[in-house]
Order: structure tokens, then sequence, then C-alpha cells
């Protein structure tokens, strides 16, 4: 029979510029081609400045039981700056009605680092959304990437870098476990009783291109303009510019602009930084007894360029295990790039935005 879908994500952007209507016929469309697993997670990314009441409805009654709303920064200067004016109101508006609708889990995303922020200023905005009490939140990093993204270049002397930088988002992590929620890692909070919670504790807790998972042995399939795929074995992107990515589609060919096969290191590189991300703690017999290797001989380098690390307290090692501390978390990328031998390799531009 067909492989179920046991996870459905609209994102990518605000998929509610749609109308009811619209969204309804591409949903049922969805559904014509695939089989929902009878306990799918069917989630959507929304905007609350461009949703309405009877998109929310709609969405609802074709059964999507997840949302995820973004916003970044509630403080009037930083959305100024940024050009995303989204009054508090409006948000709680929206979250309120998810909530009165039954959506299993409601989702908010912010973002540190931003032009103007300051710790007392971000913790204003954690504070509002802790008073609205979503099941997650995702506090991402801010990535100044103006060699991508031309409008950035204007921010360059708002943003708080290096340890202003690191206050905000440590201000943020004190609020919110304080205000009950569990750090799961990287940049996810969670309730105590959500199941990213419950998965991390017994050690199932997955990572993919969507973020934190509990759908282990799952196989992505990004679909629309620059969507990545992950499979058991390989990576692929689809076309990042729409002519191309049209193209493709009127040739009935799959609109792959590039992937890549996966070699046996990098299926053991990819567990062990997905244990460390997922966990925190990697236990080096599980690697051992997955792949059938001796970690240390395996890993003599990395072992070695972990030294400073734990010199700074960042992570804890033993024989039998590689502990990321509490500090060590909030730089846990850091941890988790020593076994990444791509990033090894020199570049001729910087590709990625910084780590914190």
């Amino acid at each position: 029979g067909a492989r179920p879908v046991v996870q459905f994500h609209w994102g990518g952007g605000t998929p509610t510029y749609m109308s009811p209507s619209q969204l309804e016929d591409l949903f049922l469309y969805t559904r014509q081609r695939f089989q929902f697993a009878p306990d799918a997670e069917i989630g959507i990314e929304v905007d609350p400045r461009v949703t309405t009441e009877e998109q929310v409805r709609t969405l609802r009654r074709l059964g999507f039981n997840r949302i995820s709303m973004g916003v970044q920064d509630f403080n009037p200067l930083v959305q100024e700056t940024v050009h995303r004016i989204q009054p508090y109101d409006v948000t709680k508006r929206l979250l309120d009605l998810c909530r009165s609708l039954g959506f299993d889990s409601i989702n908010i995303d912010l973002i540190y680092g931003l032009p103007h922020q300051t710790p007392e200023s971000f913790v204003e905005s954690v504070d509002k959304v802790i008073g609205m009490s979503p099941d997650r939140v995702a506090m991402f990093s801010y990535a100044h990437v103006p060699w991508l993204k031309k409008q950035q270049g204007s921010f360059a002397g708002f943003i708080p870098q290096g340890m202003d930088k690191f206050r905000i988002f440590r201000s943020g992590i004190e609020r919110f476990t304080a205000a009950g929620y569990l750090y799961i890692g990287m940049d996810h909070f969670a309730r105590p009783n959500d199941e990213l919670c419950l998965a991390q504790r017994d050690r199932t807790l997955q990572r993919n291109f969507q973020g934190y998972t509990t759908k282990a042995g799952a196989d992505l399939f990004g679909m629309g303009v620059s969507a990545i795929s992950g499979l058991a074995r390989a990576y692929a992107q689809n076309f990042r510019d729409l002519d191309a990515y049209y193209g493709a589609v009127a040739q009935n060919t799959l609109p792959t602009m590039r992937g890549i096969s996966l070699t046996g290191d990098d299926l053991v590189r990819r567990a062990v930084i997905s244990k460390l991300l997922c966990h925190s703690v990697l236990h080096k017999k599980e690697i051992e007894e997955e792949f059938n290797l001796g970690f240390d001989e395996y890993f003599p380098d990395e072992l070695e360029r972990l030294k400073p690390l734990a010199a700074d307290g960042l992570v804890l090692l033993s024989p039998d295990s590689i502990s990321v501390t509490s500090l060590g978390r909030i730089f846990i990328r850091n941890v988790a790039m020593v076994f990444d031998t791509y990033l090894r390799k020199p570049k001729e531009k910087p590709l990625f935005s910084k780590t914190l």
C-alpha cells in the first residue's frame, strides 16, 4: 500500500495569502493524491497580519491541527525598522481564535538579534508571548546575510553584536524557562507535557529541515520553489528561481536544482550530529553499535578539537560519552560543527549567518 503521510506542513512563506477557497482546493487536491495517517500532524505557518477568521475556520475544518504564527518582535521601533508592523492585539486575537477552534498545538516564532533590540525590550516581547501561553515557541537567531538579502544592508548600524546579542538570547531563555517552558535545544521551547519534551526524555527526538520532530524514520519531501527534501541517503533541493521551477514542471520533470547522495561517512556524522542536537548527550556505544565502528578510532581529530570546548565549559568528555553542558547548549551548533567535515572545506564567500 501507499506510504502514509505522518506530517504535512504548509510554510516557506505565508500560505494565508491565498483565499479560503484556494486553500481548500489545494489541500483537497493533495488529499486525493496522498494517503494521510489517521493521526497525521497537519500544520501551517501563518502571518497574523493577513490571516482572517474565515481562513482559520476553513483550515480547521479541513483537518489542520497545528498552526505556527510569526511574530519576530512586538517592539514598535524594531517592527518599523524591519518593515513588519504587527500589533500585539492582532496576534492575540488570532491565537485566541485558534485555541477556541481546537487546534492541537499553537506555536509562536520570535527572532532575536534584530536591529534596535535590547535585552530589556526583548523581554517585554517575551512576556507578551508568555501571556498568550502558546504550546511551543521558536526563538530564531536573526540571519544577517546582506550578500543574499540586499535590503539588510541598511540594518548594519543597528544590529546587536557579540555579547549584546548573547544577552538578548539569554534573557529569552531565562524568561521562558522561568515560565515553565523546557528548552528543547537550539531555538525551541515547549511545555513539559508536549510530545517534543517526552521524545527528548526517551531519546527518540529527531531533527530535520523542518526542525525538531517525533516522527523517526520518515522521509521529508519538499514541494515548491527552493524546497529541500531529505531522504534516507540523499538530499535534494528544488529550483530557487520561479521561471526555472515552472519550466521543469511544465516539462513534467522534477524541478530539482541539485542533490547529494550521502556516503557511509555522511551517515555516521549525521547520526552523531543529530544525537548532540536532539539530546545534548552522545553515548559512543550507540554509534558504535549502529555503524560497527570504534568511536574514538573513527573520530580522533574531532575528539581533539572538542578539548578547547571542554576547557571553555561547553562539553564534558568521558571515555563513554560526550555531554553538552547548560552553557554548551546555547552554543550547540558550534559543538556539532566539530563533526561536520564539509564546514572545514574553504569557501570562496560566506554562505551562512553566525551560529548565535
